[in-house]
């Protein structure tokens, strides 16, 4: 069984969730002209050392530079982004995952956007920072998980 093309029906849904759960991986594509593509290895090193790679792997296929705004695509398992959301690797990291948590909720059928999915979503960039910040060496990016923690945890008083 092979993982499908798109994720769309509910056949290929099935099937999605059927290999996801047997531990399935993607090959992880990046798509985009230079600078988006150096970006994008920056916030994937970030994911690694976080150890989170692994579940990035599970929900998400591409990461595409794209002219327009930022999105999880859940039919082509891709996450389409601008250059602006790759800018700060560190965020781009945080976003990656949060992104490929609601493919995680979108292929095993929860509802994956509105209001309580989005606190899931947010809770789960959250944890990936935290994570980060805990296992990275360099003070820098130490510096910006804490940064954007406390802009997070602003946002949410």
């Amino acid at each position: 069984m092979s993982f499908p093309e798109k994720v769309y029906t509910s056949k290929e849904l099935k099937t999605a969730r059927a290999l996801v759960d047997q531990g399935y991986k993607h090959d992880l594509i990046v798509e985009g002209q230079s600078e988006f593509t150096k970006k994008v290895k920056e916030a994937l090193d970030h994911i690694k050392t976080a150890g989170y790679f692994d579940y990035l792997q599970t929900f998400i296929k591409k990461i595409v530079e794209i002219d327009g705004m930022t999105q999880l695509r859940e039919t082509e398992i891709a996450i389409w982004a601008n250059k602006f959301a790759v800018d700060n690797p560190v965020d781009a990291a945080s976003l990656f995952i949060q992104k490929a948590f609601s493919m995680d909720e979108y292929m095993h059928g929860k509802l994956y956007y509105g209001g309580p999915a989005e606190a899931r979503s947010i809770a789960k960039r959250i944890e990936f920072l935290q994570a980060l910040k805990a296992k990275s060496q360099d003070k820098e990016v130490k510096e910006e998980c804490e940064r954007l923690l406390s802009l997070w945890k602003d946002s949410s008083l």
